[in-house]
């Protein structure tokens, strides 16, 4: 074994039983050499900025911080390109950003004969554009960074009128179809949930005003919960509630807009309509005080 595979195999081994350590002589009986080639090793990857930390006693010896580091991403030139196919229908959402910023960090992981062969694939992958069609509208950052640091969005908003509103919103999460995506937020100036057509947002600025935890509730919706599902990371055959991937935007068409929270027939859904790109949603709680702006 080359020194560099003794090394990839010695990072690989020190994970697999972090947070225990392994000694100095157990690692050299491991990789068959001396217990100063793998001192000398250990200093290497220390130096390279791999977390590894000597304990000492009889008990001691390297372990790795496993927090601080990950392992080897192993994804075929078919893979890699499959998920550049994926991320690239992101265009026009919130993660378009997220999206080239992880096609990016996959590329830097791969080994270049797998990033050359991925590529010569990905030049087979044709998309057809529609000849005239408008590119998909930039959703602006500030909008994830107030949703991800629990913040009041100051929001420019224009109906399907063209009519521009200016509102205080506490962003609660996104709702994605086949043809839009909406911000779903609790409006502080209609004192309910609304969601908001992200490519009707004009401007929005993040306050410094933390916005009160309003935990998701799928019953806010008037879309059929067996359409409504969550991103998840691991399983994605069970359905959950959460932000909604499947045909959400045909959902939301039916919220029905401008009137009191929880009017209009029970388990009705033909007859309600969108105003203006943003529906009335039932509120969580009808007594639950809202801060005045």
């Amino acid at each position: 074994m080359n020194r560099t595979d003794r090394l990839y195999a010695m990072v690989e081994e020190l994970r697999a039983i972090a947070p225990r350590p392994r000694s100095a002589r157990w690692l050299a009986q491991r990789f068959e050499v001396c217990t100063r080639t793998v001192e000398r090793d250990i200093g290497a990857l220390q130096q390279s900025g791999v977390p590894i930390y000597a304990e000492p006693g009889r008990t001691g010896g390297y372990t790795l911080d496993k927090a601080r580091t990950l392992p080897p991403v192993n994804v075929t030139p078919a893979e890699a390109v499959a998920i550049a196919v994926a991320l690239r229908r992101l265009a026009g959402t919130p993660f378009q950003d997220a999206a080239r910023s992880a096609v990016q960090k996959l590329v830097a992981v791969m080994p270049e004969p797998d990033v050359a062969r991925a590529e010569a694939f990905g030049r087979r992958v044709h998309f057809v554009e529609q000849p005239g069609a408008p590119q998909p509208p930039r959703v602006p950052g500030v909008i994830a960074d107030a949703l991800s640091a629990g913040r009041v969005l100051r929001l420019e908003y224009a109906d399907r009128h063209d009519a521009v509103s200016r509102r205080f919103v506490e962003p609660l999460g996104y709702l994605g179809g086949r043809e839009h995506w909406y911000l779903l937020a609790w409006c502080r100036l209609r004192d309910s949930v609304r969601v908001f057509r992200l490519d009707r947002i004009r401007s929005a600025a993040v306050t410094d005003e933390v916005a009160p935890g309003r935990p998701f509730d799928p019953a806010w919706l008037d879309i059929p919960s067996h359409v409504v599902t969550s991103v998840t990371l691991g399983d994605h055959t069970g359905r959950t509630t959460g932000v909604g991937v499947d045909d959400v935007s045909a959902g939301a068409r039916r919220v029905r807009a401008n009137e009191p929270a929880g009017s209009g027939r029970k388990g009705s859904h033909a007859h309600r309509s969108v105003r203006g790109g943003y529906g009335v949603l039932p509120r969580p709680d009808r007594n639950e005080p809202v801060p005045a702006r």
